[in-house]
């Protein structure tokens, strides 16, 4: 905070704000409830209060509504500040349209959260061992991952024929120069500004010699400071698993390229039950760097934040899932839409001392997927307990 109430960046810190919850399917509540609580110790510890309302969106919405999400769902997620949604789907509800997952996709185009974020870094130092990549490679690896999110190939007319399939891949200035922003605004919360690759295939994509056109305008114009990098796709792919920390900053991408690879990004983790995400509506930050784009009724950002993870089925009752993704979603709205930079960082900081080893001063809680024996119960109270008392301090 600066002297004037100020966060770092030059936001000024909420006192709240409303929220959609969507808890979803399987172990979607379970992990919600789980994160909620760690919000109600925010609450009570700096008295910002939180208005909350609770509704269906996948499965639960198809079994009691014989749809994914329902109008009224819909319209009240242009209502809030933030949605926080759990995970959806599952095998007993199939793959028939509509199916579970594309309640979600509906709530995104209304909302229209065209960034998506998907952070790549380590929760705690000592899960470096349950990654994939050899401990050397990764380690020290931090990069935001920002695909865009409601336009390209998954959107616009399709063809599908019983020879012939066809999926239009448009993008126009106002969806490239949006992301574009978001990416640059991102860039400029680090001191001095962190790099930003912009990913594409412009040596044989039109849609994205226009992209990178685009952005390289943006940047000039908006973001002089910020050092932009173009990635063609395909090589990112192999450096991500070679060289993944020489991408440390900021990589934005259209919606096919940023689906693929943010999931790429996301297994150099090891574990899905860790990491989070956030669909934006608009740039972070401070408006007179990014913009008003996506603005909420607090001054931050209308978003939507989720875990990575799905709806695990075959753990679901059982008190097993990890709520590290879901309290680490809660971190990125607190930090998004609501300007709690400093109740993020100690959610954040919270997860890294439960998860850490005991001779780093740790406590070294871990659920199944991370080779321990704790259940959900035992993470989240540890969690709310370090929480609590960091806010403290």
């Amino acid at each position: 905070m600066t002297s004037n109430g100020a966060n770092a960046d030059g936001t000024v810190p909420a006192k709240g704000g409303k929220i959609l919850v969507l808890p979803g399917d399987h172990v979607g509540p379970e992990v919600v409830t789980e994160a909620l609580k760690i919000l109600d110790i925010i609450e009570e510890e700096t008295g910002s209060k939180f208005e909350r309302e609770f509704d269906l969106c996948g499965g639960c919405s198809l079994d009691k509504h014989k749809d994914s999400v329902t109008e009224a769902v819909l319209k009240k997620s242009t209502e809030v500040d933030a949605v926080f949604f759990g995970s959806a789907g599952g095998p007993e509800w199939g793959h028939s349209q509509p199916n579970p997952e594309s309640g979600l996709l509906r709530i995104r185009h209304r909302m229209q959260i065209f960034a998506n974020f998907r952070p790549c870094k380590f929760a705690s130092k000592a899960l470096l061992a349950y990654s994939p990549i050899k401990p050397e490679i990764v380690g020290g690896v931090d990069f935001m991952f920002i695909r865009e999110n409601c336009g390209g190939a998954y959107y616009g007319k399709k063809i599908e024929e019983e020879d012939y399939g066809c999926d239009p891949w448009e993008y126009s200035r106002y969806e490239i120069e949006r992301v574009a922003r978001v990416a640059g605004a991102l860039a400029m919360q680090s001191d001095p500004p962190a790099p930003v690759w912009s990913v594409d295939k412009a040596n044989v994509l039109a849609n994205s010699r226009v992209w990178r056109r685009i952005v390289k305008e943006v940047f000039d114009k908006e973001f002089p400071q910020v050092k932009l990098q173009n990635q063609l796709a395909d090589s990112l792919a192999l450096l991500l698993i070679t060289k993944p920390t020489s991408f440390n900053g900021v990589l934005v991408s259209d919606n096919t390229f940023g689906d693929i690879l943010s999931d790429e990004s996301g297994g150099l983790t090891g574990s899905l039950g860790l990491l989070p995400s956030a669909s934006l509506a608009g740039p972070p930050g401070p408006a007179e760097i990014g913009g008003t784009l996506g603005r909420n009724s607090v001054g931050g950002v209308v978003g939507l934040y989720e875990p990575v993870h799905g709806s695990a089925p075959d753990i679901s009752g059982k008190g097993l899932a990890n709520p590290v993704g879901q309290v680490l979603s809660l971190a990125m709205m607190l930090r998004y839409s609501f300007n709690m930079h400093r109740e993020a960082d100690i959610v954040d900081k919270a997860v890294e001392t439960v998860l850490d080893t005991k001779a780093d001063g740790g406590m070294e809680i871990r659920t199944g997927d991370l080779g321990g024996k704790a259940g959900t119960k035992e993470m989240s109270e540890a969690l709310q307990s370090t929480v609590r008392k960091l806010l403290r301090q």
